[in-house]
């Protein structure tokens, strides 16, 4: 990847969610006008590969003590960054994910996890209790109660945030925090795998990212297939077909039914050789 290509990668995501949230924040709150810094202030910096802070100390929405280590399990994590009592576009993307965790054939906790993790001090276990109920009745089939909605200190989510490279800050003028729109893939180990941004993520591509976060350990053949024949795109946070890899795939595939014919065929011709030999307990002329 070409200089130029790898700032577009970090600034036209960027640009384009810290459009989205100042749109929506503008819609409740057409009084307040947008800081003229915003798109320095609010954004996502992609950093793939980096590993997230896995033992900060965060309380779940039962105001148990819990860390994403622990949480993690051994399985991928789709993380939500947000907070809880977000009046704009929390919410909408909270429902983008249950939209494409209920489509994409994964079950929160056991395939992988879904953690959500607010960004307010303010927020705490009650309130984050309420979310949760609220999201599970609008939906159902989205296994939201398999989800983890977390709460904590500043420096505990301000850490994960600068992992992650999820810039957000708070305004002061109408008390909310203004932010980019978008989640995250965790390796079970805690590097960032994926993001995937918007407030609406493909099912195909949410269950793709999770098995390549895996490393293969989840999915079907077909998963294992596409991702062979697909290549991830940084710019849009999606999965694109590339051309070689799919010759890749499909000389792989070939030579792999090539060789079990190959097999069947020499075991035919063990029997066919063993059915005419005489004193093996075959015919004889």
């Amino acid at each position: 990847m070409n200089r130029f290509a790898a700032s577009a990668c970090r600034l036209i995501p960027a640009m384009l969610l810290a459009c989205v949230a100042g749109t929506c924040l503008a819609s409740a709150q057409t009084h307040v006008r947008a800081p003229p810094d915003l798109l320095q202030r609010v954004g996502f910096d992609q950093d793939l590969g980096a590993q997230v802070p896995m033992d900060g100390k965060f309380r779940d929405a039962h105001g148990e003590p819990v860390s994403l280590r622990g949480l993690a399990n051994g399985k991928p994590i789709l993380l939500v960054p947000g907070y809880f009592h977000c009046a704009n576009l929390c919410g909408i993307v909270r429902a983008g994910v249950a939209n494409a965790v209920r489509a994409s054939g994964f079950v929160p906790g056991d395939q992988f996890n879904v953690v959500l993790v607010s960004i307010d001090p303010r927020d705490t276990p009650k309130s984050a209790l309420v979310t949760k109920r609220n999201d599970a009745f609008a939906h159902p089939g989205a296994h939201v109660r398999q989800w983890h909605y977390l709460t904590g200190p500043e420096a505990a989510s301000a850490a994960l945030m600068r992992s992650i490279g999820f810039r957000y800050f708070h305004d002061s003028r109408n008390g909310q925090f203004d932010h980019a729109a978008g989640v995250v893939l965790l390796t079970p180990e805690g590097k960032v795998s994926q993001y995937l941004f918007g407030v609406k993520f493909p099912a195909r591509t949410l269950r793709l990212g999770l098995v390549h976060a895996s490393n293969n350990r989840i999915g079907n053949l077909v998963d294992h297939f596409l991702l062979l024949c697909c290549q991830y795109d940084a710019s849009t946070g999606r999965y694109t077909l590339v051309i070689h890899r799919v010759m890749q795939g499909l000389g792989i595939t070939t030579a792999l039914l090539l060789g079990v014919f190959l097999v069947a065929l020499r075991r035919m011709e063990r029997r066919r050789g063993g059915w005419d030999v005489p004193g093996n307990g075959g015919p004889r002329t």
